[in-house]
């Protein structure tokens, strides 16, 4: 088993997370005059499905660059 990798896999990986998450925070502090984890609580539909559409690119865009 090539233990490289693996851990090559999990590094990856962990570097799409956190560059998932960098990406959401620099979207989030773009658009001040939304406040999203309101919106979601409040039950606000359209919100969840943007935010969700902006986690689905943004997943393509570093997946494309990571390979």
């Amino acid at each position: 088993m090539e233990w490289r990798i693996i851990l090559l896999n999990f590094a990856y990986a962990t570097m799409g997370v956190v560059m998932m998450f960098l990406s959401y925070r620099v979207f989030d502090w773009l658009t001040p005059q939304v406040d999203f984890p309101v919106e979601l609580k409040q039950g606000n539909v359209a919100v969840a499905i943007f935010i969700a559409a902006i986690f689905v690119s943004i997943a393509l865009i570093i997946g494309g660059a990571l390979n």
